[in-house]
């Protein structure tokens, strides 16, 4: 097991996604900086900072309790990149890169839930 939630692939990729929604979101129309892009940047800071939450509680049901509210709102995030592609918030480019990202998080995250899972129901 790591030795930090910073040594985790899945809060490593979370945190560059987190990156990425908050540079592609500074685009958006000055209407939406308090609404629809303020609730991206909301969903996309919890999938880090729910898998070091987590981390930090070092009991399995919490940490998988953690890691399914971050699976949630790496499902939030992607209907959101899909809405604020058809809107014409993102470029279809931008939309892209942040897709593949928010996919390589959702599966690192469904692998760290599947290992836990597996790890809690041995004896």
């Amino acid at each position: 097991m790591a030795d930090t939630y910073r040594d985790l692939r899945a809060w490593q990729k979370a945190f560059s996604l987190c990156l990425e929604v908050y540079r592609a979101t500074r685009c958006f129309p000055k209407a939406e900086v308090y609404g629809f892009a303020s609730q991206m940047q909301r969903a996309a800071v919890s999938i880090p900072s729910n898998i070091a939450e987590g981390f930090g509680r070092r009991t399995t049901p919490d940490f998988l309790r953690s890691l399914y509210i971050a699976y949630g709102s790496t499902c939030e995030l992607q209907t959101q990149i899909m809405l604020a592609t058809e809107l014409g918030y993102l470029k279809r480019d931008t939309s892209a890169s942040l897709f593949q990202s928010a996919g390589d998080v959702e599966r690192l995250t469904k692998a760290l839930i599947r290992a836990l899972e597996k790890k809690r129901s041995q004896p």
